[in-house]
């Protein structure tokens, strides 16, 4: 076993490596901050691929995460760029920010996905619509790894590769199956060290299995108005998003 570069922890390289790099959706919630008249909150920041984006073009942002090593990496980051950021450890079923209400509230890269079912989602839109003003809204981006297809055609998707301070890390997905309720995805995780020296491990993330009708009725139910969904083009190493624009009633 090898550590990790100095500085960085495993949560902070991984969510670098694996999620760092897309950037095919930035423009899309570019778009919604500058249309909303007010603060945004983004909901699973990680370590700040979104929120430091729009904290760069001037917004009011306040960015949470349920891992504090990600929090910590992005408020770093922020001090180095000199960006304006509120941050928050919390979890995306519970968070309370103290009263503070958002103009929008966005989840990008499948969030949503990530809570664990439907009483959980449900718990995550309740929070979401406390913590928006009137006719605020909440956008969150939802995926189908077999884009449509089986996985047995689609196969696993391309590996994520990052190089920093001579080390290379690598996550590779090995395998994309059908999980009770969702999708896993198996991910094999090296790191090279300067000197040669490998790191592997095994991760897996599953996803609810989830389209937008589904989050859409269940935002409905919850106070919200499903608006024009919003589409993120596939690029050549993610696949695209479709994403549900939520205004609170």
């Amino acid at each position: 076993m090898v550590r990790l570069t100095a500085g960085l922890g495993d949560a902070v390289v991984w969510h670098d490596v694996e999620c760092g790099g897309y950037r095919a959706d930035l423009g899309l919630w570019r778009e919604l901050a500058g249309a909303a008249d007010g603060p945004v909150l983004e909901i699973g920041c990680g370590t700040g691929r979104v929120t430091l984006d729009l904290a760069a073009r001037g917004h009011d942002v306040t960015a949470f995460d349920s891992d504090p090593a990600l929090i910590r990496a992005l408020e770093q980051r922020s001090r180095e760029r000199g960006a304006r950021v509120a941050t928050a450890v919390a979890d995306a079923r519970t968070f309370d920010l103290g009263g503070r209400r958002f103009a929008l509230a966005i989840a990008p890269m499948q969030v949503v996905q990530l809570m664990g079912g439907r009483e959980a989602r449900t718990a995550m839109l309740d929070r979401a619509r406390e913590h928006l003003a009137p006719g605020g809204v909440l956008a969150a981006a939802l995926t189908d790894p077999f884009e449509g297809e089986s996985p047995d055609v689609t196969g696993p998707p391309l590996p994520d590769v990052r190089e920093q301070d001579g080390w290379v890390f690598s996550s590779t997905p090995v395998a994309v199956r059908s999980d009770e309720g969702g999708t896993a995805i198996d991910r094999v995780r090296q790191a090279v060290s300067p000197t040669g020296e490998l790191d592997e491990s095994m991760a897996t993330i599953v996803l609810d299995a989830l389209g937008a009708d589904e989050l859409e009725a269940e935002a409905e139910a919850a106070g919200f108005r499903p608006l024009r969904r919003r589409h993120v083009p596939p690029s050549g190493e993610y696949v695209g998003s479709i994403v549900a624009v939520l205004r609170v009633r």
